[in-house]
């Protein structure tokens, strides 16, 4: 079973991962068709939507954060001229636009969701409030974080880190373009070795790029396993939601 009271030693040491509350990270690139000029694939989220309604039938409580750059990235906006803090609160409302998009795949197949939202837009949706959130999450409805934190100079992973923290999950689970964290760039490096779990100060030490440094602090700080999968496997959002052994588990200790 897995130990709610201390998740970074269970998984760690037995390898089980039976969740009862989780938060996915899903990239804004993850709804974008490769190649497309569309910003938004719909046979995309849907099939991102399908794997998450499957996982929430086994009565699993899952949230999301979703990023915006398929529409906008504020940091290469700022590194061509824009204010960055400006540039930052456009991206917040590229992750409500694919927030909704997500709300509204999941809500077609029947599976009731909430978008909560830092920054306040009362006719799209909720403003967060965590005490709401975990009330959803427990009434089995999906919740989807938009507008990062509400803040600029903040990124959606921190958003990720900050909210599965703020409501008890037992984990973040990081839906990247590669099956997990290896010791050095296997796009590069056809010798790099992938690792299974690793801990956190390892991970620091080696200075492998889990997350953004405020993120990885953040989980580490509040002993918050993270799970580092490629979503471009077939049913890979899926199997890792319902705890299958993919991708790389980061625990503090591994």
């Amino acid at each position: 079973m897995f130990d709610k009271q201390n998740p970074a030693e269970t998984m760690a040491h037995t390898g089980t991962r039976k969740f009862k509350r989780v938060l996915l990270k899903l990239s804004g690139e993850a709804l974008r068709e490769i190649g497309s000029q569309d910003n938004i694939s719909p046979p995309i989220v849907e099939s991102i939507a399908s794997q998450i309604k499957a996982a929430h039938q086994t009565g699993l409580e899952i949230a999301l954060v979703v990023g915006g750059g398929n529409f906008w990235r504020g940091v290469s906006a700022s590194n061509r001229g824009m204010d960055r803090a400006t540039a930052d609160y456009m991206g917040m409302l590229a992750t409500v636009m694919n927030s909704l998009a997500v709300q509204s795949m999941l809500e077609a197949m029947d599976v009731p969701t909430r978008v909560q939202s830092a920054i306040k837009m009362d006719n799209v949706a909720e403003q967060f409030i965590r005490r709401k959130a975990m009330r959803h999450l427990e009434l089995g409805r999906v919740v989807i974080f938009a507008a990062g934190t509400g803040n600029p100079f903040f990124t959606t992973d921190t958003t990720a880190a900050l909210r599965a923290s703020e409501i008890g999950a037992d984990v973040v689970l990081k839906a990247t373009k590669v099956d997990g964290i290896y010791d050095s760039d296997p796009n590069k490096n056809p010798d790099a070795v992938r690792f299974e779990r690793i801990g956190f100060h390892e991970a620091l030490t080696r200075q492998l790029k889990v997350m953004d440094a405020t993120a990885f602090s953040l989980c580490q700080e509040n002993n918050m396993p993270i799970v580092v999968f490629s979503m471009n496997e077939p049913d890979n959002i899926r199997k890792a939601l319902i705890g299958e052994t993919i991708g790389t588990i980061v625990t503090d200790e591994a």
